[in-house]
């Protein structure tokens, strides 16, 4: 009998709430059509703090199409979002039937209920005390999302929350399977939530200089490797997946989407918000994640990039998949950037980009980069542009990269089944 340690960790579920559909069919439907999630943000708080960022990629379908009225009321809308990516990637792998004790959560956030937490700040400021709403500290808590999703599921196995900036989902991921080698738990609903297109994120990403300012053309603004990028759009939303060991996913006949077959994790240790411009830790992640799969880096056919539309970043993650690849072999994988589509969802971001790189393995196809008039010509990399690439047929690879503000590297690979 395998071990758990040797077994191999299959995804079995798929969910998703984006800026491009209630669903994660919605949304993929979305990514090809080419269809960007970014429009002016219709309210009156925008005006009434002056904004420099007037837009963002919003929820396609608000949560209150979704849930009673009652989870509205009492979860943030982080933890609302988490709760509905979880309840389909739940429903679409089978609804498995497990012990309690041996079914986990792990949901990453990058910022937690900053609605909850400034909301109540300003009833606090404007009413007293007495009016703060009695459940707001478990709403605004970070690890409320898992919470909610435990509690919806009854997942007594372990309820956990990494908190990595953008790469926080993908941590989720990594986690996620690791608890199942370990032998914690027999599966686990894992992935990435955020709600934070609120005006403080706004004005500090703005003051930063890290988000676009193209109010005018909001989805022509994030464009990754464009030469006139000025900075990433701001997304919101949750996504999710179900994972457990191939052994137990086999044993109940669960659909197998793809394998989770190698993870790799670093730190920069060079700035709180800048990557390091060579891409040492970056690179180190991704090699990581390749060798862990116990595959060659020739072997991986298609990236999901970070690929955030910032100057910086952009170059940063090119330097660090040519010092992870080579040269040569770096510039025969196709690399998509799919946040030209569905803008930066923070820490959903990496979580996002695992589903999409799932359904790349199972459609074949890398979808292609939105908003390319010109590639920088400070990328040496096989962009995906114009049209989707058709990828191999057998035995393929597909690599996810997150990186986040600390310095947070986190490159997961996933390969078919």
């Amino acid at each position: 009998m395998t071990s758990a340690r040797d077994q191999r960790i299959v995804v079995t579920g798929l969910g998703a709430t984006t800026p491009l559909g209630g669903t994660i069919t919605e949304t993929w439907e979305g990514i090809l059509a080419g269809r960007s999630g970014a429009r002016t943000i219709d309210a009156d708080w925008v005006t009434k703090y002056e904004l420099p960022v007037t837009f963002a990629a919003q929820l396609a379908v608000h949560p209150s199409e979704v849930l009673a009225r009652h989870q509205i009321k009492r979860l943030d809308p982080s933890a609302q979002y988490a709760l509905i990516a979880s309840r389909a990637a739940w429903e679409d792998a089978g609804k498995p039937e497990i012990d309690p004790e041996r079914l986990a959560v792990v949901m990453g956030s990058g910022i937690g209920g900053v609605w909850t937490l400034l909301d109540q700040w300003d009833v606090l400021r404007e009413k007293g005390p007495r009016r703060v709403y009695p459940l707001a500290v478990p709403m605004l808590m970070p690890n409320g999302p898992s919470a909610a999703v435990s509690l919806d599921l009854g997942a007594r196995a372990g309820a956990h929350t990494p908190v990595s900036a953008c790469a926080s989902g993908a941590e989720g991921m990594a986690y996620a399977a690791e608890m199942i080698r370990s032998g914690r738990a027999d599966v686990v609903v894992a992935g990435g939530t955020e709600a934070a297109i609120h005006a403080l994120p706004i004005a500090g990403f703005a003051a930063m200089q890290a988000l676009s300012t193209r109010n005018d053309e909001p989805t022509k603004a994030s464009r990754p490797y464009d030469t006139g990028r000025d900075g990433f759009v701001l997304g919101e939303g949750a996504a999710v997946i179900v994972l457990e060991s191939e052994e137990h996913a086999k044993a109940r006949g669960a659909q197998i989407y793809a394998v989770l077959a190698g993870i790799g994790m670093s730190a920069d240790a060079h700035h709180i918000t800048a990557p390091e411009p060579n891409g040492a830790g970056a690179s180190r992640a991704m090699k990581e994640a390749v060798e862990s799969a116990g595959l060659s880096l020739g072997d991986i056919s298609h990236i999901n990039a970070h690929a955030t539309s910032t100057p910086v970043g952009d170059v940063a993650e090119a330097n660090a998949i040519v010092r992870a690849f080579g040269e040569d072999v770096a510039a025969g994988i196709p690399v998509s950037g799919t946040k030209s589509m569905t803008g930066h969802l923070l820490g959903a971001a990496g979580a996002l980009e695992a589903l999409l790189s799932i359904l790349a393995i199972r459609d074949r196809l890398a979808p292609a980069t939105i908003n390319i008039d010109e590639l920088d010509p400070a990328i040496p990399l096989d962009v995906v542009r114009g049209e989707h690439r058709t990828l191999p047929d057998g035995d393929i690879a597909v690599m996810d990269n997150s990186f986040g503000f600390g310095g947070h590297n986190v490159a997961l690979v996933f390969t078919n089944a």
